[in-house]
């Protein structure tokens, strides 16, 4: 029985370590490298001045002065963003990443930060909705790597419509105003302020009402972590828990957001 009992002990104190340790490497990160592709107003953008700039530039930055760390930024297509994150090339995704379970299969997520409808954009009475029958034999940009390209291939490629991908979101938006897209299938706030409200935007319209889909198109946007980077995604669910808690989040919505979201 002593045995036992010794052994139980060890087990115990060996856990208690193992937590503390863990909790003591979330309280000493120094830095957090957030991997973004910076194409998708408002979320994240350039100013004409090459800064970064949207809504999950402003949430990754205030994360780290929360947790008194660094921030870096760097670009990837968004289509490799699990895989440089994987390569460990940032620590974090923050780059309106809705999480998946296809996603989940590679990385493991914060908890939910805010939920966005998904719609297409086209010409103004072009009729078109985001339904097989109305998208036969037209041409629908979507961007590489997003749930908007795994939906559109899964439920409108296989009845004869042109899903065609994209490393940019900015050259969909290109070859929609110059015609060589028919429409054009994204988040609707990046729809709004990336493309509706600016020039280039002018004669296009939604396309028919937001597509859910759940299982495809998610149910929330989170930070990707490594699954094995428990201590960063504890330290950034605490961050984002308290900037929900003061309304910041709240506040950097109202600030860029048209559309209506849902914060988690």
């Amino acid at each position: 029985m002593n045995t036992t009992w010794r052994y139980m002990a060890a087990s115990v104190l060996f856990a208690s370590a193992a937590m503390a340790a863990g909790h003591a490497s979330a309280t000493d990160i120094k830095e957090i490298r957030f991997g973004v592709e910076a194409s998708y107003a408002p979320f994240e953008s350039k100013t004409p001045a090459g800064a970064l700039q949207g809504f999950d530039i402003d949430v990754g930055n205030a994360v780290c002065a929360k947790l008194k760390a660094k921030c870096v930024w760097v670009e990837n297509s968004f289509d490799g963003l699990i895989p440089a994150l994987q390569a460990r090339k940032f620590s974090a995704i923050n780059s309106d990443m809705t999480i998946t379970d296809q996603r989940r299969q590679a990385v493991d997520f914060t908890d939910p930060i805010y939920t966005i409808p998904n719609q297409m954009i086209a010409k103004k009475g072009s009729g078109l909705l985001p339904v097989p029958a109305s998208l036969k034999g037209k041409h629908v940009g979507v961007l590489q790597g997003t749930i908007q390209e795994t939906y559109a291939k899964a439920r409108w490629a296989p009845a004869g419509v042109d899903v065609v991908p994209y490393q940019t979101q900015d050259q969909i938006y290109e070859d929609l105003a110059s015609g060589r897209l028919d429409a054009a299938f994204q988040d609707a706030e990046a729809a709004s302020k990336g493309f509706l409200k600016r020039p280039q935007g002018a004669g296009f319209e939604f396309a028919g009402p937001a597509v859910s889909d759940e299982k495809l198109l998610g149910a929330g946007v989170g930070f990707g972590v490594r699954k094995n980077d428990a201590a960063l995604k504890e330290a950034l669910n605490q961050a984002l828990k308290e900037l929900k808690a003061d309304g910041t989040i709240d506040r950097f919505a109202a600030k860029y957001f048209d559309v209506k979201v849902v914060l988690k």
